[in-house]
C-alpha cells in the first residue's frame, strides 16, 4: 500500500515545492520592494537622526598636519622615533626597511577656534568658523594598515570583500523615505594632488549578501547621472511603462516558478529605475539654487563632479529624504610631497564642508542629518624617504586618527579622546571602528547588536561580534 502524502512530495521537483512554499514569502517580499517603509525595521532605539551625509578622505588624512596639533614636535624635527614610542608596530613595506624614522613634526600652523577652542590647522580656515559644531574623535584607531582592506573595514565592519556596506544595512533596516529615489546614494571626486589616487571598488558600496536593491546607485558627473537613465531614442514614457508592464508579468512567471526572492527584487529595481527618471532630473538640476549659495560652496561648486558640487547634490538628497549618502573624495595618500598636496586636497574640501554645514543648519535640516568625516587610517609622525626642510611624506598609520562628526544627535563643540606626545599612539579613550559604526546606528535609532542578515548559516552584523556605542559623543 503506497503512502499517498509521500507519493505527492516525491512527485515534486525542488523547485516546484520551493516555488509553492514561496509564495506568501514572495508576496511580501515584493510589498517590502516596492514600498519599504511598510516593512522596513521599526527603530529599536530613540532616532536622533533620519539620513546620513558620510564624507570619506579616501588615503588617510595626516592628522598631525589637520587636528592633532603637537607643538612640543618642533624641537625634536629630525630626531629618531623613539622605541618606547614605536613598540615594534607593524610597518608597511614602505617604510619597514628605512634606516631611519625621523620626526617630521607639522609644517602648518595651528589654531583654536570657537569657545570650544578646537585646534585646527591653517589649511582649513572655513572649517575652524564652524567648529563649535563640530565633534572631533581624536582616538580612532584600527588594526589595517593598507588602504583596500582599511577602507573596506571602516565601510562594511570586515577588512576581506564580501559583507555589505553601511549605506546597504541602513537601506536594509530603515528603507527609504522617498520611493521615487535610491535610498543609498554615491558620488565620487577626484582630488587636486598631483599623487595618483589609490583605486576605489564599487563593492565599497554594495549589498554584498543583503538583497541587491540595497546597495548604492553611484551618480555619474557626465552624461546622464545615472547609466541608461534617459529613453533610447524612439522610445518615449509610455513604450516604456507597457515593456516594464510586460517585464514584470514575465518577472512574476519566473518566481513564480523558480521561487528566487532576488527576482522580485529585481521587478522593484525595474520600477524604482522609471520613477528615477523623472525624479532624477529634478535632484540634479540646480538651476533653482540662488547665487549666495553657490558662493557659499565655492567656485568649484558649478563643475559637476567637484567634491563642492557634490557637497551641494548632497543637501538637496538630504532635502528629498535619501537615506544614507556617500562622498568620497579621492587623493589623501601623501607618501611624498605632503605640505603642497595636502594643501591642494585641503583647498577641495575645506570651503565646502563648513557650507554644507552651515546650509543644512540655515534649513534645520542638521538636528536630524548626521555628518561623518573621516578617512580610513592616519599617518605617521615620522618621515617617509628623506625628510627635508621643507618637504616631507608620511606613511598609513592605524594606531590613532582623527574624525569629527556633525549634526545628528551628536555633541557639538567636543574633542573626544587624546594620543600621545607624537600622535602615535591612543593616550585615552580609544574608538574603535566598530565603535564608531556602533554610535553611527545608534544615532539612525538602530541597536548595532539587532540589526543581522542571516547567510551562509550564520547571523552576520555591521560590527561583527564587537562594538560598544560611545554615549559621550550623543547629546
Amino acid at each position: 500500500m503506497s503512502n499517498s502524502h509521500f507519493d505527492v512530495r516525491r512527485s515534486q521537483t525542488r523547485r516546484q515545492f520551493f516555488g509553492h512554499t514561496a509564495t506568501g514569502i514572495g508576496t511580501a517580499a515584493l510589498t517590502s520592494l516596492l514600498s519599504p517603509d511598510l516593512l522596513a525595521t521599526a527603530p529599536q532605539v530613540a532616532p536622533r537622526a533620519k539620513r546620513i551625509i558620510y564624507l570619506f578622505m579616501h588615503g588617510g588624512p595626516s592628522q598631525m598636519d589637520l587636528f592633532d596639533d603637537k607643538p612640543t614636535l618642533a624641537k625634536l624635527r629630525g630626531t629618531e622615533l623613539p622605541a618606547s614610542v614605536r613598540m615594534n608596530q607593524r610597518l608597511t613595506g614602505m617604510t619597514a626597511n628605512q634606516e631611519s624614522l625621523p620626526v617630521a613634526s607639522s609644517a602648518f600652523k595651528f589654531a583654536q577656534h570657537g569657545q570650544s577652542g578646537a585646534s585646527i590647522s591653517e589649511l582649513l580656515p572655513n572649517l575652524g568658523k564652524v567648529a563649535d559644531e563640530l565633534c572631533f574623535i581624536k582616538s580612532m584607531h584600527t588594526e589595517a594598515i593598507n588602504h583596500d582592506p582599511a577602507v573596506t573595514y571602516l565601510q562594511t565592519g570586515h577588512q576581506q570583500p564580501g559583507r555589505p556596506s553601511m549605506g546597504a544595512w541602513l537601506s536594509y533596516g530603515l528603507g527609504s523615505e522617498n520611493a521615487d529615489l535610491p535610498a543609498f546614494v554615491v558620488l565620487l571626486s577626484q582630488g587636486s594632488a598631483a599623487r595618483p589616487d589609490d583605486p576605489l571598488h564599487a563593492r565599497l558600496w554594495g549589498s554584498a549578501f543583503l538583497p541587491s536593491n540595497h546597495q548604492g546607485v553611484s551618480f555619474r558627473s557626465a552624461g546622464d547621472p545615472v547609466l541608461y537613465l534617459s529613453n533610447p531614442p524612439g522610445i518615449n514614457a509610455a513604450t516604456r511603462r507597457r515593456m516594464l508592464d510586460g517585464l514584470s508579468k514575465l518577472n512574476q512567471k519566473q518566481f513564480e516558478s523558480a521561487g528566487d526572492p532576488e527576482i522580485n527584487t529585481r521587478i522593484a529595481q525595474f520600477e524604482l529605475a522609471n520613477r528615477m527618471q523623472m525624479s532624477v532630473p529634478d535632484l540634479t538640476d540646480l538651476s533653482d539654487e540662488r547665487e549666495q549659495t553657490f558662493d557659499s560652496y565655492g567656485i568649484d561648486a558649478r563643475r559637476p563632479g567637484t567634491f563642492a558640487a557634490n557637497c551641494l547634490l548632497a543637501r538637496r538628497m538630504a532635502e528629498r529624504g535619501v537615506r544614507f549618502i556617500q562622498l568620497y573624495h579621492r587623493g589623501w595618500d601623501q607618501h611624498y610631497n605632503l605640505p603642497s598636496d595636502l594643501r591642494l586636497q585641503c583647498r577641495d574640501v575645506d570651503q565646502p564642508c563648513a557650507a554644507l554645514i552651515n546650509d543644512l543648519r540655515q534649513r534645520g535640516l542638521l538636528e536630524d542629518t548626521l555628518i561623518v568625516w573621516s578617512g580610513e587610517f592616519g599617518r605617521t609622525i615620522y618621515s617617509q624617504g628623506k625628510l627635508e626642510s621643507n618637504n616631507y611624506g608620511r606613511d598609513h598609520h592605524g594606531r590613532c586618527f582623527t574624525m569629527w562628526l556633525a549634526g545628528g544627535g551628536i555633541k557639538p563643540g567636543i574633542t573626544f579622546g587624546g594620543t600621545d606626545d607624537f600622535s602615535y599612539n591612543v593616550a585615552h579613550d580609544p574608538v574603535h571602528v566598530h565603535d564608531l559604526n556602533a554610535t553611527i546606528l545608534h544615532c539612525m535609532g538602530i541597536d548595532h547588536e539587532r540589526l543581522t542578515f542571516k547567510s551562509k548559516g550564520r547571523q552576520y552584523r555591521l560590527t561583527d561580534v564587537h562594538g560598544q556605542v560611545v554615549k559621550e559623543l550623543l547629546v
